[in-house]
């Protein structure tokens, strides 16, 4: 029987509407063209008392449609990051920041988000199958990437008044859009200085393939686990915060998240620098995300860690 490509409601494009916030701004950009991905609409968040006498660090965050405004979300659900991060800045409690949220390309998600070097260890055969149903013949992990670095972090420096430097500059996502910024962090450690991955999705395939158990096929996290063996940054630079929940499709994560705890600990990785957690009793939405959201956030931008 020939398979054909699948969707997820969270495959939805971006709405057109901008997105309305409880605190702060949202500034949207529109005119990013890019020679590597499709373009699309960027939403960027900028406290209330933004300035241009200050320098912000600057936080990437994937699946960019999903953060601000549960109108506009597929699941009438959404991160709240904006009112997180305000409340954690009015405390004291991290550096100020500006959030920009890149959406996902709808039914390309899972080929901008698939990291591209993950695929060339998988079996052919696996490989394939992946590129025609999730990718729909459109591998564009690496271009997307460079879509980040080479295009839109620097209208991003150039429009507003942000810490360009690595230690000034963060990746956050869930899911696939976890996975993603991980690889992001690792082919570019030169230019991001932190990720925090909440429940990452370790086997790679929609989920819309089976059920839970029927995902857990250990081709796609092995994959993963050779990749990080041998390119995650040097220990002590960087700082990467992981977790996941137990139930619903979080529930598969567990043991392959304590595989790549084991690679990052290999690697020198200390709890100063590395953080792994588990919710439990959390799934897999959006809502499970926004509850815990504060956490990786103060453990990436906390005041301390400003370097």
């Amino acid at each position: 029987m020939l398979l054909t490509p699948v969707l997820s409601e969270a495959d939805a494009p971006w709405p057109e509407a901008q997105p309305a916030v409880t605190v702060g701004r949202i500034e949207r950009l529109s005119g990013v063209s890019s020679a590597f991905v499709d373009a699309r609409p960027i939403d960027v968040w900028l406290p209330a008392d933004y300035t241009p006498t200050k320098r912000y660090a600057v936080l990437y965050m994937q699946d960019g449609q999903n953060l601000f405004d549960a109108s506009q979300t597929w699941n009438k659900a959404a991160w709240n990051v904006h009112a997180a991060l305000a409340k954690l800045m009015q405390q004291g409690r991290v550096q100020d920041t500006i959030v920009v949220g890149i959406p996902n390309n709808g039914k390309y998600r899972y080929s901008e988000y698939y990291p591209e070097k993950y695929l060339a260890l998988l079996p052919t055969e696996v490989r394939e199958d992946y590129v025609r149903r999730a990718q729909w013949g459109r591998t564009l992990g690496d271009a997307y990437l460079r879509y980040l670095v080479e295009e839109l972090k620097p209208v991003i420096d150039s429009t507003y008044s942000t810490r360009a430097e690595p230690a000034g500059t963060f990746l956050m996502g869930s899911s696939m859009g976890g996975m993603i910024s991980l690889y992001a962090l690792c082919e570019y450690p030169n230019i991001f200085g932190g990720v925090a991955a909440l429940s990452t999705h370790w086997v790679g395939r929609p989920s819309a393939w089976g059920s839970p158990e029927k995902l857990q096929n250990d081709g796609f996290p092995q994959a993963t686990f050779g990749y990080l063996r041998e390119n995650l940054p040097r220990p002590g630079s960087h700082r990467i915060y992981m977790d996941h929940g137990t139930t619903g499709l979080d529930a598969i994560y567990g043991k392959h998240q304590v595989k790549v705890d084991g690679i990052a600990k290999a690697w020198g990785y200390t709890a100063s620098h590395w953080q792994s957690r588990v919710f439990e009793g959390t799934g897999h939405s959006e809502t499970d995300w926004a509850a815990r959201v504060e956490i990786p956030l103060e453990f990436l931008l906390s005041k301390d860690q400003k370097r």
